[in-house]
């Protein structure tokens, strides 16, 4: 194999794959990246077995060939490279690079012990924004387990019917729910994506226009991101996602208009004290006014009233305020509208004035 590629587009790609690899793993060909150059192209792929990620770069291919380099150790190698251009060169298992100024070689490992990736056959499939689609994991996944005792928990659920596609995911004490619009819907579309996967996806995301399309297929058990010269497949948890709708309440006793901002600073003021039992705050409404108080901790307690928008009956609930945050952190808006009904019932938090995001929490005892 023996090309030449640009610096950027090489350290790109390379940062790119990279998140695909996990260095504690045992099988030594899982730390390298394979690259293979064919026609006028170089394509690199990494794998953890969970995720597999391929990115492609314009190349100019004088021998095409295929070899495996360590990921970590050649990134960090081509990040402090000054040439624009760069010179590739494999002999047998290692591969040589040169600028106008040095020349460099890492062993690697035979192309042949790279675990195949899978195909994806596809089954269902769709387009959506990449910018949508980038806000719609920032308002979701955070939502999802963290552990995996309950496996369908730890991923984000992808249910798409008549060109909207509903993201969803819950640990069971909080939820989110994204609807957003996609395009060319086939099939059926109903699988359960792993969060870690997700949380790829929307960092790879951060790096491409928004303007770009996503192309989605899915398979039995696996599914397909592909968008620009990046391609992410991905297993799917297997069983199915919680009924959840039932669960969101269809009315409330109560409405309060919040500015994000302004409630953020007062959670972070609060959570102080209240961090020290289980983030509990418990909200009280009466005469207009929101009481945000804490229960007494060995560091003490706190109490904050608020002046805001108030409509429905006075109520009384108790929350945990790191949920409440993390829900503002995700709302791209500049206020919310809080709904709460009977002490045991979950609370809606929504965008005000915007359609297509709910957050569910669920409450504490009083």
């Amino acid at each position: 194999m023996r090309l030449t590629c640009s610096q950027k587009d090489l350290l790109s790609a390379l940062t790119t794959t990279n998140k695909a690899v996990d260095i504690n793993n045992t099988l030594p060909v899982l730390n390298n990246v394979l690259l293979k150059a064919e026609g006028k192209k170089l394509y690199f792929t990494s794998t953890n077995l969970e995720i597999a990620i391929t990115y492609h770069i314009e190349t100019d291919v004088k021998n095409e060939g295929e070899i495996t380099i360590p990921s970590k150790l050649f990134t960090s190698y081509i990040n402090y490279l000054k040439d624009d251009k760069v010179n590739v060169l494999v002999e047998g298992s290692d591969i040589q690079i040169q600028t106008s100024d040095s020349k460099t070689r890492i062993k690697g490992i035979p192309a042949s012990e790279f675990p195949p990736i899978p195909m994806v056959e596809k089954e269902g499939g769709m387009t959506v924004s990449a910018g949508e689609l980038q806000k719609a994991i920032e308002q979701v996944v955070f939502a999802a387990a963290l552990n995996t005792t309950r496996p369908i928990l730890s991923g984000v659920c992808f249910q798409a019917d008549k060109e909207q596609l509903k993201m969803a995911a819950t640990d069971s004490y909080r939820l989110s729910e994204k609807v957003l619009s996609v395009a060319d819907i086939s099939g059926t579309i109903d699988c359960i994506v792993p969060a870690k996967t997700i949380i790829e996806l929307g960092s790879i995301l951060d790096s491409i226009e928004t303007e770009e399309k996503v192309t989605i297929v899915v398979s039995k058990n696996q599914i397909l991101f592909t968008v620009g010269p990046v391609e992410l497949i991905s297993r799917l948890i297997e069983g199915k996602f919680p009924n959840y709708e039932q669960i969101i309440p269809k009315s409330s006793k109560t409405q309060i208009e919040f500015e994000v901002s302004a409630l953020s600073l007062i959670l972070k003021r609060i959570n102080i004290f209240a961090k020290e039992n289980n983030n509990k705050v418990i909200l009280k409404v009466a005469d207009g006014k929101v009481i945000i108080t804490t229960e007494s901790t060995q560091y003490g307690e706190g109490e904050i009233t608020i002046e805001t928008k108030i409509e429905g009956a006075n109520n009384e609930i108790a929350l945990n305020s790191q949920f409440l945050l993390d829900a503002l952190g995700s709302v791209k808006k500049d206020k919310i509208i809080l709904e709460i009904g009977e002490k045991i019932a979950p609370v809606i938090l929504k965008p005000k004035d915007s359609k297509g995001y709910t957050h569910i929490i669920m409450p504490l005892k009083i």
